[in-house]
């Protein structure tokens, strides 16, 4: 972007900036950190990259945080709109859960120590002690591609960080591999993106889910 685009871009005053402010404290007793807000970092379908919907990335954070518990450690695979919906301090009980972003995209290595470089070909090539064996409360899931080849090392990732508890947001064509290869069900809650897409969209997990079932 030039110079010239830069200083026409437009600004708030201070009226205004206040006047925002205003509203997030009558809306919200903590505003969603900017950096964190999902859609910060734009979609590149090169990378098959589709972001949730604020309500979906909402409550699959709510889902993650009372399965974590207190204290608890999240790893999102391939889902950073969820990872940067929990780290916006609007959903309650966050403060209380750690969390990281598994991702092949470098731009969210913007996040810090929370940032894993993963590329599921090589799925259990993950650094200790961010993503170390069996080290997570609770792991979600969502493989960037609906092919078994892509589920099927996914899967590989997602057993060997999870304790346990796993939560799986794929297409609906991929639930008979998804079964087999995590013992997962099919959850009533139907997850959308912020883009329509053409494909059926399911969130699918191994543990009896009161949000989600």
């Amino acid at each position: 972007m030039s110079d010239s685009s830069d200083d026409d871009a437009p600004t708030l005053s201070a009226h205004a900036l206040a006047a925002l402010q205003e509203f997030y404290n009558e809306t919200s007793d903590t505003p969603p950190a900017p950096q964190f807000a999902v859609g910060a970092v734009e979609e590149d379908w090169r990378m098959s990259q589709f972001w949730y919907s604020d309500e979906t990335a909402t409550r699959l954070a709510e889902e993650l945080i009372r399965e974590a518990g207190v204290g608890g450690r999240i790893a999102c695979v391939s889902a950073p709109s969820v990872y940067q919906k929990l780290k916006q301090g609007v959903v309650f009980g966050s403060d209380r859960v750690s969390a990281v972003v598994l991702e092949f995209d470098r731009r969210f290595a913007a996040y810090g120590d929370d940032f894993v470089f993963y590329d599921y070909n090589e799925p259990l090539a993950l650094p200790p002690p961010a993503a170390a064996e069996s080290s997570f409360d609770i792991v979600l899931a969502d493989p960037p591609y609906l092919s078994e080849e892509c589920l099927s090392k996914v899967s590989q990732t997602v057993r060997y960080l999870s304790k346990g508890k796993v939560l799986l947001c794929t297409g609906a064509v991929m639930e008979e591999p998804a079964r087999r290869l995590l013992g997962v069900s099919t959850c009533r809650f139907l997850p959308t993106h912020r883009r329509n897409l053409s494909n059926d969209f399911r969130c699918f997990a191994n543990y009896s889910s009161q949000l989600l079932s």
